[in-house]
């Protein structure tokens, strides 16, 4: 059909990404990495569920190295370049890979950054391998996902997962042009790299977020912590975001976007970011001093 028309324009990215690397961990396995090198403080970046590094950070890479920081992006199992393990994903595991690549690196402890999903592994990451987190910043996520309206919209995973494993372009197709309307430069480089995930792993990776909570340990979480709110988020409720910088203590920032603007709305997000990374950071410095 018409819509499902080859675009004119190739798969190029919207900007000159960071250089890549494949960073191999011994009994773990090989991991993308966005690595802009330089000697400035390390902040490792950790994407939501159905991105990778590139679709979650490519708008604020810039923000960041500008601020001064070398910055770190990873693909999680099953999403983009990551690793394509045998295992069921589990967060935990996508938290000890990011710990894995930081330790061999030489690169911890770091600040690190999770959006949505990747706040789930950046909690997890601070709770299992403190030795690897300065501090966290928080932004688009929560403490659990275990909300009745959540869990019923979960359950429709396994039908998602089917959907992409036989028709991957007409899926993501499809979607793209529900959110974005015709094609464009943009959304062809979008759906290419949406092509990358296993649809195994994404249906998975969702059940497992279904399971997340870190309600009855976040509090005990050493490392400073700010919470940077979506305040439009259609995706993750704004006083789902508020209860988990209540239940962690945490400095609060705010960007006025919603889950999926932070590529289209990037000058406001980033400068929160930048800001946020500087309270965790000062709070590290104190405390280490």
């Amino acid at each position: 059909m018409a819509s499902m028309r080859v675009p004119p324009w190739p798969p190029e990215p919207p900007i000159t990404m960071p250089p890549a690397r494949i960073v191999e961990v011994p009994g773990r396995g090989e991991f993308f990495l966005r690595d802009t090198g330089g000697g400035g403080r390390v902040v490792m970046l950790l994407h939501g569920w159905m991105a990778t590094a590139d679709i979650n950070w490519w708008a604020v890479y810039g923000d960041l190295t500008d601020a001064g920081y070398r910055v770190l992006a990873i693909d999680h199992r099953g999403h983009g370049r990551g690793l394509r393990s045998l295992a069921p994903f589990r967060i935990a595991d996508c938290a000890a890979d990011a710990a894995a690549v930081l330790r061999l690196l030489g690169l911890a402890p770091a600040l690190v950054v999770g959006y949505s999903m990747g706040g789930a592994i950046a909690q997890t990451m601070a709770r299992e391998h403190p030795d690897t987190v300065a501090g966290v910043v928080l932004s688009a996520t929560a403490q659990h996902w275990q909300d009745r309206r959540t869990r019923r919209a979960f359950k429709a995973l396994g039908a998602m997962g089917f959907s992409i494993s036989v028709a991957p372009r007409l899926f993501w197709g499809l979607g793209l042009r529900r959110l974005a309307g015709r094609p464009s430069r943009r959304t062809v480089w979008l759906e290419s790299e949406l092509m990358r995930h296993s649809a195994r792993d994404l249906a998975e990776a969702g059940r497992e977020l279904g399971r997340f909570d870190s309600r009855p340990w976040l509090g005990s979480v050493r490392a400073p912590i700010a919470v940077l709110i979506t305040t439009r988020d259609e995706l993750v409720p704004v006083f789902k975001q508020r209860q988990l910088a209540a239940g962690a203590g945490a400095t609060v920032f705010e960007a006025p976007i919603s889950h999926l603007e932070l590529g289209a709305r990037h000058t406001d997000y980033g400068r929160q970011l930048v800001a946020a990374l500087a309270a965790v950071g000062r709070r590290e410095d104190a405390a280490a001093a």
